[in-house]
């Protein structure tokens, strides 16, 4: 076989349905060109790289690489990119919701030089998203869209966009600057450049999804705000840390309302010890499912780190309840304050011990 031109990654998870008629697409839309298709699994339960494989067996142009221990969409295409030997490399969903007979078009782009990166945008003349978008789909994207462009140094029409093209030599030098987390590989891409990159949108119709269901939902909307601040203090603060903070924000929200709710029932030290059983059960389970959504624990690693969280993170609350208890017993602050003031405490002790006992206790 000669040398793939293009290489297109094709993120995967729990798209084992979708992957056979992913191929016969391809096959169909890039006829006279030499292609590859990349397929990075992230160790689906429904045997997506199996059904890959078994088509690699045949076809030496499919390639699978499975990921055990590791997840996110983000990470994935840039682990596909850097697998690839092609001039051109493309991004597109496993979902088929991505139009790839755009792919050519995307293609001659590039060749003629009429810009680094090719992205198909539902934004542009010609483009159309409304049937391919559930409602709040349509919220998260178009939220994510009107923020990012106050971030990017160029005008991009859709830069919330999962179908794009660029040389692969380009995404070997700015692959060292990426985040690598979250859904949104293109706005990274973009951000991480260290210049004003030369775009050009080309339009198409977002399709809606016909097999398996849909990874998106609104607690993107944190990851997608901690990539803009990681960008936008150049990596001063890590984005783990502004996505535990996030959630940490949230936290002491949980933990005031139940306060407010719990306390006159029960004596203010009680009703702290309450509240902050609850604000740590939410942040929990929301760390869990986007600070750490690459080593999320499952099954019983969930249970284990469940538990290991509420025993070191009692500490966390004592010394919650103890400050909080001193600066209201000495009037310092009133019982909001004060219960703010333990929560904060708290918030820092979780992250120190989140990210060395918790999150690898596998």
């Amino acid at each position: 076989m000669p040398s793939p031109e293009l290489t297109v990654v094709i993120p995967c998870y729990n798209e084992a349905l979708n992957v056979a008629p992913m191929v016969e697409r391809l096959e169909v839309a890039l006829a006279g060109i030499a292609w590859e298709a990349i397929f990075v699994d992230d160790n689906s339960p429904d045997g997506t790289a199996r059904v890959a494989r078994e088509i690699a067996a045949r076809d030496g142009r499919i390639r699978c690489i499975r990921r055990v221990g590791r997840r996110g969409l983000a990470s994935a295409c840039v682990e596909g990119m850097l697998a690839s030997s092609a001039k051109y490399v493309a991004v597109i969903d496993g979902d088929l919701q991505h139009d790839e007979a755009l792919l050519p078009r995307m293609l001659a782009a590039l060749r003629a030089g009429e810009g680094d990166v090719a992205i198909g945008s539902r934004h542009v003349a010609g483009g159309e998203a409304a049937e391919g978008f559930s409602a709040l789909r349509r919220r998260i994207s178009d939220g994510g869209t009107t923020l990012a462009r106050f971030f990017l140094p160029v005008p991009v029409a859709d830069p919330m966009s999962g179908f794009f093209m660029l040389p692969r030599a380009l995404a070997e030098e700015i692959a060292p600057r990426l985040t690598g987390r979250g859904f949104k590989i293109l706005l990274d891409l973009l951000l991480s450049a260290g210049r004003r990159l030369r775009v050009v949108e080309l339009p198409y119709t977002f399709r809606p999804r016909q097999a398996g269901e849909s990874k998106l939902d609104a607690t993107v909307l944190l990851d997608f705000l901690a990539l803009l601040l990681d960008k936008w203090s150049h990596g001063l603060l890590p984005l783990r840390f502004l996505a535990f903070a996030a959630v940490g924000a949230i936290g002491i929200v949980v933990h005031l309302l139940v306060l407010s709710a719990v306390l006159g029932p029960l004596p203010f030290a009680q009703a702290q010890w309450v509240a902050s059983l609850v604000a740590m059960t939410a942040n929990f389970v929301l760390n869990n499912r986007i600070t750490y959504s690459d080593v999320r624990l499952r099954g019983a690693a969930l249970w284990r780190g469940l538990a290991l969280f509420y025993l070191v993170c009692g500490v966390g609350v004592a010394a919650n309840v103890g400050v909080a208890g001193l600066l209201l017993r000495d009037e310092v602050l009133d019982w909001g304050l004060a219960g703010a003031a333990g929560a904060l405490l708290t918030v820092v002790w979780n992250y120190a011990v989140s990210a060395t006992l918790v999150w690898r206790a596998r």
